[in-house]
């Protein structure tokens, strides 16, 4: 489940700019021209072309730059994009141009690993403060973070200017943890525990199952090898428009 807030208006004190309306199909392929374009920088290259960024993000050319039409970047014909210019324009409509202070729930081996991830910081996120509800985890340090009890989430949400939840709590315990991390105003989750959550208007929600995204490349398994038994078997270039790649 994912609902969307609304910039604010412009002119109003403490507005956000307002920002581009986007599909979501394009939001979501934002940070992997975001990765690409970070790569292709530390090669020391100051532009690239469309097919260049294309190939590195792993999507097709023509989707590229419909992608960044809508950001009103069109490159330069015969010389490309600028690479410094094009990750300061993705990142300022992801909103990167600032730190995001996040809190984690549940340290158990998942959050435990997510704790543990130095990747964050570089993306512009800050793990501020780990939670869990076993008390026994409770005072355990994880990347030089002290784990704090779940019930002492309102008051560091509060001084560590919390932005972002992540739920890595088992299923059962993910609403309740939901339920605490909108009360103390966090209006972002990303949920990694296999269930849905229920959210008021205003909060977003992404859910990430890996036990799901499994399932599926067992489904493009599971048909490539009945295509291959067909008598006489089936040429690769069908086998892969057969299965959408």
């Amino acid at each position: 489940m994912s609902q969307h807030r609304h910039p604010g208006a412009p002119g109003r004190a403490g507005a956000v700019p307002a920002l581009p309306e986007l599909p979501e199909a394009t939001v979501a392929r934002l940070p992997e021209y975001l990765r690409a374009l970070h790569a292709i920088a530390e090669t020391g290259n100051e532009t690239v072309s469309s097919e260049g960024l294309a190939n590195a993000a792993g999507v097709n050319s023509a989707k590229l730059r419909k992608d960044l039409s809508h950001l009103g970047s069109y490159g330069t014909r015969g010389v490309g994009y600028d690479v410094t210019l094009l990750i300061e324009q993705i990142e300022s409509v992801l909103g990167l141009t600032q730190c995001r202070s996040v809190a984690l729930v549940g340290v158990g081996n998942l959050g435990h690993a997510l704790a543990g991830y130095d990747g964050f910081a570089s993306r512009g996120f800050r793990i501020a403060a780990l939670f869990d509800a076993d008390r026994a985890r409770v005072g355990e340090e994880i990347n030089g973070l002290v784990v704090q009890h779940v019930d002492d989430l309102a008051r560091v949400a509060v001084e560590e200017s919390i932005s972002i939840g992540v739920i890595a709590t088992p299923a059962p315990a993910a609403q309740a943890v939901a339920d605490q991390l909108v009360a103390v105003g966090v209006t972002s989750i990303l949920n990694f525990a296999p269930c849905v959550l229920s959210v008021p208007e205003g909060v977003d929600v992404r859910k990430v199952d890996l036990a799901i995204e499994l399932q599926i490349l067992s489904f493009h398994e599971h048909r490539k090898a009945s295509l291959t038994a067909l008598p006489g078997g089936l040429a690769a270039t069908d086998t892969q428009e057969a299965i959408g790649t």
